[in-house]
């Protein structure tokens, strides 16, 4: 298996340099390979075509060179930065995302957001392509399904960074400005009418195709698809998978029922990490919660540009180092419970002379993530812990705090001793959001979809002199522009289609 990820990433450049760096949105270039090839190596070995998707989610250098540029995760952390649960100890990559200015049009964070998820669009469609008809064995029909749940979850994460998408009270602007959707033969329509969707598409016509994705995603996983059990297994999307990024889009589009009853079934099978588990680094793919990862090797990891070398203040990166140590907002650290297992992933406000680096010695800095000694640690994309907050969530919005309690013990028993809460508030869901998935890329995502600002004025605040500032709910700072080159080489979207 692992010469397979190693192999998938040679061709995945190999890909890029022909496909990647002109428009994103070109559907059908089929520069690699032509369709029969792609459908008889599919054949062969469809393990090739999975991971060049997975290497390419974690990639350094195809669209920048830059240390805070590795795709997916690095879209992540940076949504992080833009919150107010994570504070800057000094001035450094990501400070123009915690300053809430690496949003206009011609900015690396702006080409990387885009890049990411339309190139995994590109090559979800290329997989998409070899099965017109949906596939006839579970395996095939596992390749599909995991490719159109990439290509859904894109979308999902497309209108959120680059588009407006709630009005003022909150609700989903179906009619609002959307993105291109790169649809296909495959998708049943005619090369006229794909050409026509690389416009900007309305927000709900983006939102129903990702629904339609996800949605199909988990029928064919459902279909007797069994990803590997090895120790690359976890980098591949199960059905578990499947329903926990469709849990994820109903909780986006306020389908409370949808999303409590997806989230359900996502977590079905795993376990909660205990005490101990909360002190492994947040580093294996092997983890009990662990539903969806990288398995990083010696062959794949990016050293200082990489995840674990700006959140880790223990691995021996730009946090552990000292450069720029990003810790947990005052607050928010004053929120947890003494008894909370949580509070000892993170310094208090004092500093801690019992850590070895430079970072995870400074007040407020995190214990939560690791190191292994050889840059290898895992990228973690879904946990059941997630899970579980967003049944919760989706039941205390649909009135049914006492149902949320008892839900949300699945998760408590594991982290705070004695907890048995009758009936949750939606506050209390949301605040353990923060607590729980701190570092793991949802804060920016939380704000938004709730409609939510942020304010790092308060009295006793221990965020970076100059940021702390206050960004209320609906400002255009929340919405990225689109790439100028999305804007240069795409005729169906033109600078009068710019976001503010």
């Amino acid at each position: 298996m692992k010469t397979i990820k190693n192999l998938s990433i040679a061709v995945l450049t190999a890909v890029c340099l022909n496909a990647c760096s002109g428009d994103y949105l070109d559907t059908e270039d089929h520069s690699a390979l032509e369709p029969d090839a792609v459908a008889e190596a599919a054949g062969r070995n469809p393990d090739l075509f999975l991971n060049g998707i997975w290497a390419w989610l974690v990639d350094w250098g195809t669209i920048a060179t830059a240390h805070d540029a590795f795709n997916f995760m690095s879209v992540l952390l940076a949504g992080d930065c833009m919150s107010q649960d994570i504070a800057f100890t000094a001035n450094h990559y990501f400070i123009y995302d915690y300053q809430f200015d690496d949003r206009m049009e011609n900015y690396r964070r702006v080409n990387v957001n885009w890049s990411t998820f339309y190139t995994a669009i590109s090559k979800s469609n290329e997989v998409i392509n070899i099965y017109p008809d949906g596939g006839e064995t579970a395996d095939e029909k596992g390749l599909l399904g995991q490719a159109l749940a990439v290509r859904g979850m894109s979308y999902t994460y497309l209108v959120q960074l680059f588009t407006h998408y709630l009005d003022a009270s909150g609700k989903i602007d179906r009619a609002a400005p959307g993105v291109p959707i790169m649809r296909t033969i495959a998708d049943g329509y005619t090369m006229d009418e794909i050409a026509t969707f690389k416009g900007r598409n309305t927000v709900g016509d983006v939102l129903d195709q990702a629904e339609k994705d996800l949605t199909k995603a988990v029928e064919l996983l459902g279909e007797g698809y069994e990803r590997p059990t090895d120790e690359n297994g976890k980098d591949y999307i199960d059905l578990g998978v499947a329903n926990g990024l469709l849990a994820r889009y109903y909780l986006l589009v306020q389908n409370w029922e949808g999303a409590a009853k997806a989230a359900k079934a996502a977590k079905t099978g795993y376990s909660q990490r205990d005490a101990a588990g909360l002190k492994d680094g947040f580093m294996d793919v092997t983890a009990s919660d662990v539903m969806w990862g990288f398995n990083h090797t010696a062959d794949t990891e990016t050293t200082f540009a990489s995840f674990f070398s700006h959140i880790s203040a223990i691995a021996p990166g730009y946090s552990g180092m000292g450069y720029c140590t990003k810790v947990m907002d005052a607050w928010l650290y004053n929120q947890i419970p003494d008894n909370d297992y949580r509070k000892a992933l993170f310094n208090g406000p004092e500093e801690n002379s019992a850590q070895k680096s430079v970072g995870a010695q400074m007040p407020y800095a995190p214990l939560k993530f690791g190191d292994k000694g050889d840059w290898t640690m895992d990228y973690i994309y879904m946990r059941a812990a997630e899970m579980v907050l967003i049944e919760a969530e989706a039941l205390v919005r649909q009135g049914k705090g006492g149902e949320a309690a008892n839900v949300m013990k699945e998760l408590m028993s594991k982290r705070q001793p004695g907890w048995n809460l009758t009936n949750v508030t939606l506050d209390y869901i949301l605040l353990q959001r923060r607590i729980e998935l701190w570092g793991e890329g949802f804060a920016f995502f939380d704000l938004k979809r709730n409609n939510l600002g942020v304010d790092r004025t308060y009295q006793g605040n221990n965020h970076l002199a100059g940021y702390q500032l206050v960004v209320p709910a609906q400002d255009v700072r929340w919405t990225y522009q689109i790439p100028l080159a999305e804007i240069q080489e795409n005729d169906l979207i033109s600078e009068e289609d710019q976001n503010p």
